[in-house]
């Protein structure tokens, strides 16, 4: 058996999943993993497959057909397993919105050799005013050679600069 990581984007409705599905099953492929979201009308997803070797090329095949169905696929073949075993940790961060705190909050973080895991992020409306408020959630692999407190403090400097409050905590 091979592992395919499969990329999928379509229109967000009901059955899309269930076809990616059968696809998958329908040539032997076992679904191991995966994540997927709606955002603004759209569905996306990352999905990591078990499937036999001689019959991956049908699976790929079958599965760029369903573009009839509006989903588009990306096929990457699985990378080689991590060397370090970075050491989980969460980061909250809310804050009054403006352009460019994803990029300044992960410049620390890459400059730091802190790998992004998961990311989610949204706005919404402050309470009681006008203001839009940016909130994220992220998962992070803190390398070995790193301390947390080292990151915590690098991040609180970027916090004060931004103007938001920063929390991260090691994973239990």
């Amino acid at each position: 058996m091979d592992q395919l990581i499969v990329t999928v984007i379509a229109p967000d409705k009901p059955g899309q999943v269930e076809r990616i599905a059968s696809c998958i099953a329908n040539h032997g492929g076992n679904w191991l993993e995966s994540r997927m979201a709606h955002l603004a009308g759209q569905f996306a997803g990352i999905v990591r497959v078990d499937v036999p070797a001689d019959v991956q090329g049908d699976l790929r095949s079958a599965l760029q057909a369903l573009s009839s169905h509006g989903i588009r696929v990306q096929f990457a073949e699985m990378g080689g397993e991590r060397v370090s075993n970075p050491k989980p940790i969460t980061m909250e961060l809310v804050g009054n919105d403006r352009p460019g705190i994803v990029r300044d909050v992960t410049r620390v973080l890459s400059e730091q050799g802190v790998n992004v895991e998961q990311l989610v992020t949204n706005v919404e409306p402050a309470p009681m005013s006008s203001e839009t408020l940016f909130r994220a959630h992220a998962l992070l692999g803190l390398p070995e050679n790193l301390a947390l407190d080292a990151l915590q403090q690098r991040l609180e400097t970027l916090a004060d600069e931004l103007m938001v409050e920063l929390k991260i905590m090691a994973e239990q």
